[in-house]
């Protein structure tokens, strides 16, 4: 399977039916995108197949990448995302727009769960019942050095794809996991609105991280 086919089985996932409701119930439900045609399906990762950097998230925005289909584009979280990952030297150009020309380099965004969710609270059974597809799709990157996971929920469903107990690797922000095998998982704050807003986290905070995480995965 190349990341192509991964993204055609993955359209077809229905495996958890609040979220096929939700992704599909959404559409046309905010006034500013009234007239445009949603994705509304489970939203496939977007990137550089021999990306060093995996940008882990937490789920696709019901008006974000769930209208768009590609993850972080569309909403507050993109916005504040891809001028950060040109500035890093991570992505072609500092806007990421449905159809553009934008090229990652040396990364690739994903989530840990693909389908958006009610609140952006995926259940623990619905973040379990995806981890089949992360594990599909991680397989597919063999070249991934550094685990870059924006927030608790991706930092624990990575924990979990590793096998790794909670206790031994919290979640704090900019701290960098030695995984073995020159691979790491550092840990960021979402890039949220909830938390760029409020200034939980800064351009010049995230900034730091994506530049650790180059550093640490040899880019």
């Amino acid at each position: 399977m190349d990341l192509e086919t991964f993204a055609h089985s993955l359209a077809g996932c229905r495996l958890c039916p609040r979220l096929v409701a939700w992704r599909e119930g959404v559409a046309g439900k905010r006034r500013a995108f009234r007239d445009e045609a949603y994705w509304a399906r489970p939203v496939p990762g977007f990137g550089d197949p021999r990306a060093r950097i995996l940008l882990f998230g937490l789920a696709p925005g019901a008006h974000g990448a769930n209208r768009t289909g590609r993850p972080f584009t569309g909403d507050a979280s993109g916005a504040f995302l891809y001028p950060l990952l040109h500035e890093a030297g991570l992505a072609s150009r500092p806007q990421s727009l449905p159809g553009d020309d934008l090229k990652p380099y040396g990364i690739y965004l994903t989530a840990a769960v693909r389908c958006a969710p009610p609140g952006n609270r995926p259940t623990p059974a619905e973040i379990r019942t995806c981890a089949r597809w992360t594990e599909a799709e991680l397989a597919l990157l063999p070249e991934v050095r550094v685990y870059l996971a924006l927030g608790h929920i991706a930092h624990e469903a990575l924990l979990a794809h590793f096998g790794l107990r909670k206790r031994n690797f919290p979640f704090v922000h900019g701290q960098a996991y030695p995984l073995g095998g020159g691979r790491y998982l550092v840990d960021s704050y979402h890039v949220s609105r909830q938390n760029t807003q409020t200034g939980r986290l800064t351009r010049e905070m995230f900034l730091g991280v994506l530049l650790r995480a180059k550093r640490l995965a040899g880019l």
